[in-house]
């Protein structure tokens, strides 16, 4: 039986995505099948505009000095890794709905689905995360 990871990102700061997607490729470097479910503010860490530009905690802005000092990919890089590494990305159709947000606003390569979508991915996951 193969591995399965499941996570949900449902907020949209620059930490969040690192952890998502840090969490995410970690995973599948050692071969666990991934899905990740972007709902609410974490569509912006798929967004087209959005992720190239993700907020930083107020009073956290010297994290982005170390971000670049430690030579950590940035959020595009991760993400592009992410999918080259088979990561499934999924955004929640109701979230896009609500914010009338389109297919085309979000990057290459996505999924559009409900929570069933997910849930059919999850329900045999082995481990699953929530950021």
């Amino acid at each position: 039986m193969s591995t399965k990871v499941a996570i949900i990102a449902s907020n949209g700061s620059l930490f969040d995505a690192y952890k998502v997607f840090n969490i995410a490729t970690a995973a599948a470097a050692t071969d666990a099948d991934v899905a990740i479910f972007f709902t609410f503010e974490g569509l912006n860490l798929i967004h087209k505009q959005a992720y190239q530009q993700l907020p930083i905690p107020e009073g956290k802005e010297h994290f982005e000095k170390g971000f670049k000092a430690a030579n950590i990919p940035s959020i595009p890089e991760l993400v592009a890794t992410a999918q080259e590494m088979g990561v499934k990305i999924i955004a929640c159709q109701m979230t896009m709905d609500v914010m009338n947000l389109k297919k085309e606003d979000f990057i290459d390569g996505i999924d559009v689905g409900g929570a069933v979508t997910f849930l059919d991915f999850a329900k045999d996951a082995n481990t699953t995360v929530t950021f």
